[in-house]
């Protein structure tokens, strides 16, 4: 019987509804591990499961040889040290397409918020500003139809976002590592195309080396004044100071950001308190039927190492 470990249930398990039981017969669930709690509780392990949770390639160095393998309980693995775990014999996988749907409807939802100023809508309501409905429409509100969509980044969940932007009637431009054949409505092309034709841009790619402060200052740049960021994926792909200032400077509409550098954000962000931003906290993940779904989908991996026919493996 192999003993399970889930380092950080609380995790995914914020509100109780989440049955970690179904993962095996043998599972220790922490709310949360301190980095200096890690290794202890790994005594006797065989699988660590994580979510989102820093490993340092020292931590991962020094588990239990009893450990064998780590299954980061999402998509995105930049929190776990490949090399180390690779050099130390202990297999990685993720779960690669649990919240495709939810991600994507929560990067339309803020194209459409923004398409809407929907931000700028409800603060007026908060401060009692009835205009509005008393006068005529005094924030921009914009069709999407005939716009382009920029995707970087065309995996499980970038398609999904397509598939729902074709049904909006918009042009989709695609940058991806490896182009695709272009279809009706939808091209392939270079970054800096993307960049400089889309007026939403959508990030759907993973976090690495390759990837960090992708759109940075110089991207920003290129991008048109009247042109939003959506980014669902990974706070690290934006270089936040330098959104920040072309949000300032208009140097871009606005931006849509489920997710964060740092999260949640320091009490001081600006991001805040900009009126060109909506800031939700990385909530495209956390509905309680994805969440199921996650959990099940970590069962599957469990079940499947434990056949000798691992799935989802990453090293």
């Amino acid at each position: 019987m192999a003993k399970i470990v889930v380092l950080n249930g609380q995790r995914i398990n914020y509100d109780g509804q989440i049955d970690y039981s179904v993962l095996g017969d043998d599972v220790t669930v922490y709310e949360d591990s301190r980095p200096d709690e890690i290794l202890p509780r790994l005594e006797g392990a065989e699988i660590l499961v994580t979510k989102e949770l820093v490993l340092t390639p020292e931590q991962v160095s020094a588990m239990p040889e009893c450990v064998r393998l780590i299954c980061e309980a999402g998509t995105g693995y930049n929190n776990i040290p490949l090399e180390a775990a690779k050099a130390n014999h202990i297999m990685v996988c993720n779960i690669p397409s649990y919240s495709s749907h939810r991600v994507a409807h929560t990067a339309i939802m803020l194209l459409l918020a923004l398409s809407s100023n929907m931000q700028k809508q409800q603060a007026m309501l908060v401060r009692g500003d009835h205009s509005n409905f008393t006068k005529a429409l005094q924030v921009g509100h914009t069709e999407v139809n005939g716009k382009i969509l920029g995707i970087v980044g065309a995996g499980a969940i970038g398609s999904k976002v397509i598939e729902i932007a074709l049904a909006l009637e918009m042009e989709v431009l695609v940058y991806t590592r490896t182009p695709r054949p272009n279809r009706e409505h939808v091209h392939s092309c270079s970054l800096d195309e993307v960049l400089q034709r889309a007026d939403y841009l959508s990030l759907h790619c993973p976090l690495n080396d390759q990837t960090r402060h992708l759109i940075d200052a110089a991207a920003l740049q290129k991008m048109k004044p009247t042109a939003c960021l959506i980014n669902t994926s990974r706070g690290g792909l934006v270089d936040e100071a330098a959104l920040i200032t072309a949000l300032e400077e208009k140097q871009i509409a606005a931006a849509g950001l489920d997710v964060q550098e740092v999260e949640p954000p320091a009490p001081d962000s600006k991001l805040y308190t900009l009126d060109n931003v909506i800031l939700t906290p990385h909530m495209g993940w956390k509905g309680f039927e994805t969440r199921q779904r996650l959990v099940s989908m970590l069962a599957e991996n469990i079940r499947a190492y434990l056949d000798g026919t691992p799935i989802n493996r990453v090293v």
